[in-house]
């Protein structure tokens, strides 16, 4: 799989934008939240992707925010690796082949998906973010982890 580096960076600053707008602060507010010194502009970079910022400055930013820093890498992670926005498309045939013992309430409901098709087609369904993060609890994994097992399930 390969990463499109500039994507994946204006991405985490469009998250990094729309966390601190959800807390009602300007960058000066933020700023002042955080343990290190960082300029105006450096803030506004990082949001508009233009600049990377160290895995360091990330926790800081995310502390600053009361954000684990893992949440904002899994929507940032959700937007870049989707192949529709919002939803993963799925070959339930190949669900159903897994064997996995986690994955087992998630093979039972897709056993049961494809009886209902019957003859119909309708192998291949395309999954929304709450009904992914549904099957994650169900499976008790990290939704993250659920869409990245499911990645191995798109019909090619």
């Amino acid at each position: 799989m390969l990463i499109d580096g500039e994507e994946y960076q204006r991405i985490l600053g469009d998250e990094l934008r729309k966390l601190r707008r959800s807390r009602g602060w300007t960058r000066k507010e933020l700023n002042q939240h955080l343990q290190s010194e960082i300029s105006l502009q450096t803030l506004a970079t990082y949001e508009l992707g233009t600049r990377q910022c160290s895995v360091v400055r990330l926790v800081e930013l995310c502390v600053a925010m009361d954000e684990l820093p893992q949440d904002l890498l899994a929507k940032v992670h959700r937007r870049v690796f989707v192949d529709e926005p919002g939803r993963v498309r799925v070959d339930l045939r190949k669900v159903v082949a897994d064997e996995s013992v986690e994955l087992l309430p998630l093979r039972r409901w897709a056993e049961d998906r494809l009886r209902q098709a019957g003859d119909h087609g309708g192998a291949e369904i395309a999954l929304d973010l709450p009904a992914l993060e549904r099957m994650a609890e169900l499976c008790e994994l990290p939704t993250v982890e659920l869409i990245a097992r499911l990645r191995r399930y798109v019909s090619r």
